[in-house]
């Protein structure tokens, strides 16, 4: 029979700090090996680079963020399709009804400027009408193109309009086409040119703006006064590269387009 008044042995520090340390050694075993064995599961899972998608997202991530393109300045003109324009110009602010644009395809926002008939359509589209510029701001695009665009989004808002075909063939001769836009001009007068220049022609004219040649400089003038009075003339009344119709002014009389293009010919040291 074991004596109740038998003295129990203390354990020593020793003892004490190695029952801690075989305690803690079995988690931190398990520990080390769960984290080893995520490891090698993921070494396994390495990105694969051989299949077409995985080729087709990497070229997608390091294709160059801009593309240059040589373009023949004296190719003749391939006149685009409706929809063509539109996904070109029309669709920053038709698709999302931007600056109270009629949005494509909807039919509540068509139906009122419909009624107005596609000939007054076109004419707005072309000169430009509240928010919206000439040309819709692709001053480089023609008549024709300019009304198929409209046909092609009136046409989503239920219209039945039908698009223009190719535009009439161009003349042979640039400068026959410059006299004959201008058979029906008198000669110009430069002094009244000055005028009609500082009210519409001088925002862009006088500093250069989008590559205009400013008034006087002659070096920026040197090769447009080649083309002579008809062709700057012609150029000035259809728009061409970065200006647009009339110099943005649709409501400019042709007299006085001519009187502006005389005095700034006039200007760069041209003859009339």
């Amino acid at each position: 029979m074991a004596d109740p008044h038998a003295k129990m042995t203390q354990a020593t520090p020793q003892e004490v700090i190695i029952s801690i340390v075989a305690g803690l050694l079995a988690p931190l075993l398990a520990i080390f090996l769960v984290v080893q064995l995520v490891l090698g599961i993921q070494d396994e899972q390495k990105p694969d680079t051989t299949s077409e998608a995985a080729q087709k997202a990497i070229a997608e991530r390091i294709k160059p963020v801009a593309r240059l393109e040589a373009i023949d300045a004296n190719a003749p003109k391939v006149e685009k399709s409706g929809q063509e324009v539109y996904d070109a110009i029309c669709t920053s602010c038709h698709a999302a009804g931007a600056l109270g644009a009629p949005k494509f395809d909807n039919k509540g926002d068509w139906g009122s400027r419909i009624g107005q008939g596609y000939d007054t359509l076109v004419k707005h589209a072309i000169e430009g009408i509240r928010q919206m510029p000439p040309r819709g701001g692709g001053s480089d695009l023609s008549d024709v193109e300019v009304a198929r665009a409209v046909a092609y989004m009136a046409n989503s808002g239920g219209a039945k309009f039908t698009a223009p075909e190719a535009a009439a063939p161009a003349a042979a001769a640039p400068a026959a086409a410059g006299a004959a836009a201008t058979a029906s001009v008198a000669k110009p007068d430069p002094a009244k040119g000055k005028v009609v220049y500082e009210a519409t022609c001088a925002a862009c004219h006088a500093t250069g703006v989008a590559g205009a040649p400013k008034l006087g400089d002659k070096a920026a003038w040197s090769a447009r006064i080649g083309q002579g009075f008809e062709g700057l003339y012609h150029s000035a009344l259809n728009g061409k590269n970065a200006m647009p119709a009339k110099g943005g002014n649709a409501d400019l009389p042709e007299a006085d387009l001519a009187n502006a293009v005389g005095y700034m010919l006039v200007e760069a040291g041209g003859k009339l």
